[in-house]
C-alpha cells in the first residue's frame, strides 16, 4: 500500500535526480569543451573538474534510483546481483568524489602558491600526474569496497533490516565482528585522510591570501582598500567550498 507521503518523497527524489544529473552533465561537457579550446596553461584544472562532475553524476544516480523505485512501491527492483552492483558502484563513486575533491583543493593550493614556495616545483608535475591520480582513485576505492560484494544481499520485502544498514532493497549479511571492524576502520581512515588534506589545503590558501592582502594594503590607497578585495572574495569562496 502506498501512502501520499511516499509519493511526495518520490517526487522530491525525482526532482533531485532531474536537477543533479543534468546539472553535473552540463558542467562536465562545459569543462571538457573549455579543456579542448583553452590554452595549455589555463586548462590544466579542467580535467579535475570534469572528473569530479562525472563522479558526482554517478553517485547521484546510484543513490537515488533505488529510493525512487521504493517510494512508488516497486517491489524487488533489485536482486542480489543488482544490490551488489548498485551499492558497490555507489560507494566507489562516492569515494572517488571525495578523493577528487581533495585533489582539486591541492591543485588550487599549489597553483596559487608563490614561486619561491617549496611546493612550486609541483606546478610543473601536475599535468603529468593528473591522469595517474584518477586511475589511483578508482583502483584504491574499488579495492576498499570490494568487501561490499561479499556482504550485500537483496531483501525479499521492503522492510529492510540489515545489521546497522538500511536500504529499500538490500541488506547486510551477518559477518564476523572482527571483519566488520577492519572494514569500517579502513573506510574511516580513507575518509579522514582525504578530508584532512582538503581542510589543510583550504587553510593554506586562506592563510596565503590573508598574507597577500596584508602586503597589498601597504600598496593601495585607503580609497581602494576600502572596497572588498579580491583576496576577501577568494577567501569566502574557499571557505564556502
Amino acid at each position: 500500500m502506498m501512502f501520499p507521503s511516499d509519493t511526495m518523497f518520490g517526487v522530491f527524489l525525482i526532482s533531485q535526480l532531474c536537477t543533479g544529473v543534468p546539472g553535473n552533465l552540463f558542467l562536465f561537457l562545459l569543462y571538457m569543451h573549455t579543456f579542448s579550446v583553452q590554452h595549455h596553461v589555463k586548462r590544466l584544472i579542467y580535467p579535475v573538474f570534469s572528473h569530479l562532475t562525472l563522479a558526482n553524476t554517478l553517485t547521484i544516480t546510484f543513490t537515488l534510483t533505488p529510493h525512487i523505485a521504493s517510494s512508488f512501491g516497486v517491489r524487488q527492483f533489485l536482486d542480489d546481483v543488482g544490490c551488489k552492483a548498485v551499492l558497490y558502484m555507489y560507494r566507489v563513486t562516492r569515494g572517488v568524489s571525495i578523493c577528487t575533491t581533495c585533489l582539486l583543493s591541492a591543485f588550487q593550493a599549489i597553483t596559487v602558491s608563490p614561486r619561491n614556495s617549496k611546493w612550486a616545483w609541483l606546478k610543473f608535475k601536475l599535468p603529468t600526474w593528473t591522469c595517474p591520480f584518477f586511475l589511483f582513485f578508482w583502483v584504491i576505492n574499488m579495492l576498499i569496497y570490494i568487501h561490499t560484494i561479499e556482504t550485500i544481499t537483496a531483501t525479499r520485502n521492503l522492510t529492510l533490516v540489515g545489521r546497522g544498514y538500511v536500504h529499500p532493497y538490500c541488506q547486510t549479511r551477518q559477518f564476523g565482528n572482527q571483519n566488520a571492524g577492519r572494514f569500517l576502520s579502513v573506510i574511516l581512515i580513507h575518509d579522514l585522510v582525504f578530508v584532512s588534506l582538503m581542510i589543510g589545503t583550504s587553510l593554506y590558501m586562506v592563510n596565503l591570501l590573508y598574507r597577500h592582502h596584508r602586503r597589498a594594503q601597504h600598496l593601495h590607497s585607503s580609497c581602494i582598500s576600502s572596497h572588498t578585495s579580491p583576496e576577501h572574495k577568494a577567501t569566502r569562496t574557499i571557505l564556502l567550498l
